[in-house]
């Protein structure tokens, strides 16, 4: 709340730019800016727009739904492929198992911008206490 007891308006702060940012690893205000510092570390601040990060909590969100995803994709694919297939269960596991690696891989630093950009875009954690 602002210092007229008004909510915030959510427009000036819409959702899907700021997830599309945060999926590219963006910084969810400006779009330009990187989210990240590393793999998987946020940056205090963006370094363009000066939006602040260092409130965030993400925690483990981004790994609980990578394991989500990547359970529901490859599971049924893993059974389809050996009622069809019957490859030898040591090649399907290993096939699989890389599989399932680099699509976490893949998916664990886009989540993670997905999760700061909707706690920036709702005003979560410390994200519109500066407004």
């Amino acid at each position: 709340m602002n210092s007229q007891n008004i909510p915030p308006d959510d427009d000036d702060r819409p959702m899907r730019p700021a997830l599309m940012r945060g999926w590219r690893r963006r910084c969810p205000n400006c779009g330009a800016g990187p989210l990240l510092s590393g793999y998987l570390s946020v940056r205090d601040a963006c370094p363009l727009c000066g939006e602040d990060f260092h409130h965030q909590r993400a925690d483990d969100g981004p790994a609980y739904l990578t394991i989500l995803i990547v359970g529901h994709l490859m599971a049924p694919l893993i059974l389809w492929s050996f009622v069809r297939f019957r490859p030898d269960p040591l090649i399907l596991a290993s096939v699989f198992s890389v599989g399932a690696v680099a699509l976490s891989l893949y998916l664990l630093p886009r989540l993670k911008g997905v999760l700061v950009a909707i706690q920036w875009a709702r005003r979560m954690h410390g994200f519109g206490t500066g407004d």
